[in-house]
């Protein structure tokens, strides 16, 4: 190559990449590759064919006489799928026609302007950018054996410089795609939504944002998101640093409205990436009416165990009544029926009761009546009143309490209790003929007790959900009620320092746990 040549292909290059610097667009790149491709050689025509990752054509530029053309989906499919074009593809090489009329690869064209029968030159490459295809690049002329390999060093460096150009042009292209597919969200969402920086100040909010808290966007841009809800500090951390990179926080708080007026909210919290910067974006849900329907419910329920228990202690009375007006030796039907009752009602009364103390511990009362009982006699107090239940489906319980544990120092009725709503859970969930496992030891200051059924298992992701009111299993679990069994166990042991858990065993079933903390 002649310094004369080496300089015009450096300044080519070089021109190449100045043009395709001042441009991200992706169909302005190709006709500027183009267009400097194949500037100064006459060429009759060329083309710049850009492939989507299945080798389908995206964008094209083609060059017929030295103008730019128009195109259509079905002129670049034809470019590619025919011809010189589609073999280059196909092979993932260079090609070079001295003559197209002695090579099988060149396609005719009807409609060329020249005899079909006259050969031309014809240069092909692949555009590659990391050995993937993006694209392809042929250039025509009227004259036989007019490339040299200079011409074909030259297109080679010239489609490497485009194969990047074109791959920066479809990333940009991708975020712009993606930014306005945020911003169509972020509008049109239901929901209002902050953008703020990592300190907390708010540098973009949605309309709706603005119809919650009846401030205009550029008023909500003076504020801080503290100063629109109180900030759950304990879970997503004093200066945001529990908020991870990826997924979201979320916790209940209240947004302001019109500065004054309350609104209950679910608050998601996430770390979003904005042109290359991290930000915090929060989302508001309302859950007003979420709100009046869990304190409905509340106020039901209340108002049916509290009227619950004028009856139900008279039913209690009448029967310790009749108890004492039993003949000495009744028939054993009138004893089964009477001790039915008795059962019923003391089973009633348990379920009162344990409502009762899921109202009282969820307003936050403390236990005062703790004292120090054996553990050991609690835990056969409540075999006792199960007993019943198991013999019916035939289900043996077995023990394995340890006789050495101390006293624990606990409302002894609310423990018995728990204890009892775990068995009969266990009873519930276990087939007939089965057995129960139950057992007790002291750990590290604690005595932790379980009780093993032969149920299906609980999911994993229904672990810590079963604790919580009104929650019930329905799929393969048929047993009714109205979920608050669990509830109170979970808020009894909790208030008495313990904790509460569900864990999976090996040979089938589920082994619930809890724990309580010794007597010092």
């Amino acid at each position: 190559m002649s310094i004369q040549s080496e300089r015009s292909s450096l300044e080519i290059l070089y021109s190449i990449s100045r043009e395709l610097a001042a441009s991200l667009d992706l169909h302005t790149v190709l006709e500027r590759v183009l267009s400097l491709s194949t500037s100064n050689i006459g060429a009759e025509r060329a083309s710049l064919v850009v492939l989507d990752e299945k080798g389908n054509p995206i964008d094209a530029a083609i060059i017929s006489n030295g103008e730019l053309t128009p195109t259509t989906i079905e002129q670049m499919q034809d470019v590619i799928t025919s011809g010189l074009a589609g073999w280059v593809i196909r092979n993932k090489k260079s090609a070079l026609l001295n003559n197209t009329a002695n090579d099988e690869r060149w396609l005719f064209r009807p409609n060329s302007n020249s005899n079909i029968t006259s050969g031309k030159s014809a240069l092909c490459i692949p555009v590659m950018v990391h050995e993937k295809l993006v694209g392809v690049l042929t250039i025509v002329h009227t004259q036989i054996d007019f490339f040299t390999e200079e011409h074909v060093a030259l297109q080679k460096a010239i489609t490497e410089i485009a194969g990047v150009a074109i791959r920066n042009a479809e990333l940009y292209k991708d975020v712009q795609n993606a930014h306005l597919r945020y911003y169509d969200l972020f509008e049109e969402n239901i929901d209002p939504i902050l953008i703020t920086d990592l300190h907390g100040k708010i540098l973009e909010a949605n309309q709706e944002a603005s119809r919650e808290t009846g401030d205009e966007i550029s008023a909500l841009q003076q504020l801080t998101i503290a100063d629109l809800h109180p900030l759950a500090a304990e879970k997503i951390g004093v200066n945001f640093e529990n908020i991870p990179e990826r997924g979201s926080i979320i916790y209940e708080s209240s947004l302001k409205k019109n500065g004054h007026e309350i609104l209950p909210v679910e608050v998601h919290v996430s770390q979003i990436i904005i042109a290359d910067g991290t930000y915090l974006q929060w989302i508001f849900r309302d859950i007003q009416e979420q709100k009046k329907i869990e304190q409905l419910r509340d106020d039901l329920s209340a108002m049916l165990y509290h009227d619950l228990r004028s009856p139900l202690a008279n039913i209690i009375s009448s029967l310790d009544i009749m108890g004492t007006l039993l003949p000495d030796s009744p028939s054993e039907s009138l004893k089964s029926v009477f001790n039915v009752a008795k059962r019923s009602t003391e089973r009633m009364q348990r379920m009162i009761d344990g409502l009762l103390d899921i109202n009282r511990l969820e307003s936050g009362q403390q236990i005062t009546n703790k004292q120090l009982t054996d553990f050991k006699t609690l835990v056969n107090g409540a075999i006792e009143v199960v007993q019943s239940a198991a013999k019916n489906k035939e289900i043996t319980i077995r023990q394995q309490i340890d006789p050495d544990v101390p006293a624990v120092s606990v409302d002894a009725e609310m423990i018995r209790r728990v204890i009892i709503n775990l068995l009969e859970n266990a009873i519930k969930f276990s087939p007939d003929q089965s057995t129960i496992q139950i057992g007790s030891k002291k750990d590290q200051g604690f005595i932790v007790f379980w009780v093993d059924d032969r149920g299906n298992g609980i999911p994993d992701k229904f672990k810590e959900e079963i604790f919580e009111k009104f929650i019930r299993l329905k799929q393969n679990y048929p047993v009714k009620g109205l979920g608050l069994g669990l509830a109170f166990c979970k808020l009894a042991v909790q208030a008495h320092g313990g904790t509460i858990w569900v864990e999976n065993i090996p040979q089938g079933g589920s082994r619930f746990v809890f724990s309580l903390p010794l007597s010092h």
